[in-house]
């Protein structure tokens, strides 16, 4: 196959999707690599490293686009990017396609397969294709250390002759692969872990990582897990009895780190205005669900602000402050799940009965193959003819009804029948109420009849006495 690599148009987005490490392999297994030129300048990748590596560089997107059977990106692309593919190729990146249902649409219109990164199902056999693990777990990292850097004390507890620096009390509000990873990176730093999440087997990984764990525990609390290992959307009074929870405990917490994120919904809201005047002064707040409305409510996304002398911070693309680190990983991921969509000889041809290949593919030959994403408006259409097709079947039957009717009804025979039919029918009420009164009777004899066939068993008495006298005729 030939893979295109280009440099990334949305903007502070610095990652790219290959490394020289990855295109060495690419081109290892028989691939073709073309490079647009700056595309890693982000992750301090240098042109000169992917020439070495084997990869064409070249100075346009159009150029490297042309006659790619693979586009591997990061995040989505724009039209321009989607012009240059050909008919029948693959696009795989972390595509965001709950903020965008339309732009899978219209790769599935223009015959291209795309592959979200971020829908790679769970499983053991997929841990090293899955980049949204990889990049959480960066991302769980810095979002510490932002905190630490925004922190005007210390994260550790300091003792000097001077005196004694307390330990930050530290908030991990989410325990998914962010949170796991912010937990171990606050305890590293020295500070006072506790975590909370709405899933209950995340309770023994909080306390297997030294923290302490705070949550409601109650019957909903037991069930809020999905199949997939994400948190369930909670009920209003679950949210209401956490949250009541939450305010005792956040008042007294001096770093607070939200990671509580639902796919294809808004961040739920776990930190109020309430909850930030309650905070010590100097306090900070990293939002790390920014970038679908924050947990909390004071959050501006892409913005660093201060409220009530509490600094809230809302990164919308943490990955990216470490991008060399979450390049490597993300390429890695790439590279793994690429053998997925090789045929025997290296050629373009997914394997549709992979559970993996089906579980990230969300167009194929035309079509969206997800169905969260299909347009909803065939919908609609469907209750109308139904309610004109039901008012029209009544008419049909009624004229069969009429033209029935006088095919039966000759001009003399019909008066004969009516007149024989009402002497009977004034004769028929009559006989009828009799029977209704003899019946019970009728039933009577017939136990009777059943009395009378007793005596015709004792009949053939006389027939055996007849039978004793024929013996003594023989006897003269």
């Amino acid at each position: 196959m030939k893979l295109a690599v280009l440099k990334e148009r949305l903007k502070d987005e610095t990652r790219v999707a290959a490394t020289p490490e990855t295109v060495k392999k690419f081109i290892a297994s028989g691939h073709s690599v073309a490079v647009e030129t700056g595309a890693g300048v982000g992750a301090s990748i240098p042109d000169a490293d992917y020439k070495a590596a084997g990869a064409s560089l070249v100075k346009t997107a159009a150029a490297a686009l042309k006659g790619a059977d693979m586009l591997l990106c990061v995040r989505r692309p724009g039209a321009a990017v989607l012009a240059g593919l050909k008919k029948g190729a693959g696009l795989a990146g972390l595509l965001d396609p709950y903020d965008d249902p339309a732009f899978v649409r219209t790769c599935a219109a223009k015959g291209i397969d795309l592959y979200a990164m971020e829908f790679i199902p769970r499983i053991s056999r997929a841990q090293s294709m899955d980049a949204l693990s990889s990049q959480s777990n960066l991302a769980g990292y810095r979002a510490v250390i932002e905190a630490a850097a925004l922190y005007g004390r210390c994260m550790p507890m300091m003792m000097t002759a001077a005196g004694t620096v307390a330990p930050a009390k530290t908030f991990i509000m989410g325990v998914g692969v962010a949170g796991l990873q912010a937990i171990a990176t606050a305890r590293r730093l020295g500070g006072i872990v506790t975590a909370t999440d709405v899933r209950p087997a995340t309770k023994e990984q909080v306390a297997s990582l030294g923290a302490k764990f705070v949550a409601v525990e109650d019957e909903e609390f037991k069930a809020a897990e999905t199949a997939g290992g994400y948190a369930k959307q909670m009920s209003a009074a679950y949210q209401k009895k956490q949250a009541e929870l939450v305010a005792k405990h956040i008042a007294k917490q001096d770093i607070v780190i939200t990671t509580a994120l639902i796919p294809g919904r808004p961040a739920p809201k776990l930190v109020d205005e309430a909850m930030v005047k309650a905070m010590p002064q100097g306090a900070v707040i990293i939002d790390m669900a920014a970038e679908r409305g924050g947990n909390c409510t004071l959050t501006q996304p892409g913005k660093t602000i201060v409220k009530h002398g509490v600094t809230i911070a809302g990164f919308t693309n943490l990955p990216t402050r470490l991008a060399a680190a979450t390049a490597s990983l993300y390429a890695k991921n790439l590279l793994n799940f690429l053998p997925l969509l090789c045929g025997e000889k290296g050629q373009y041809a997914p394997d549709w009965d992979d559970e993996i290949v089906t579980g990230a593919n969300l167009s194929r030959a035309g079509k969206v193959t997800n169905e969260a994403f299909a347009a909803k408006k065939a919908v609609a259409p469907k209750k109308a003819p139904v309610k004109k097709a039901a008012a029209k079947k009544p008419v049909t039957k009624k004229p069969a009804t009429k033209k029935a009717a006088p095919k039966k009804t000759p001009a003399k025979k019909p008066a004969a029948k009516t007149a024989t039919t009402k002497a009977v029918a004034t004769k028929k009420p009559a006989v009828a109420k009799k029977p209704t009164v003899k019946k019970p009777a009728a039933k009577k004899p017939a136990v009777k009849k059943t009395a009378a066939r007793k005596p015709v068993a004792k009949k053939p008495a006389p027939k055996r006495a007849g039978t004793k006298a024929k013996p003594k005729t023989k006897e003269s």
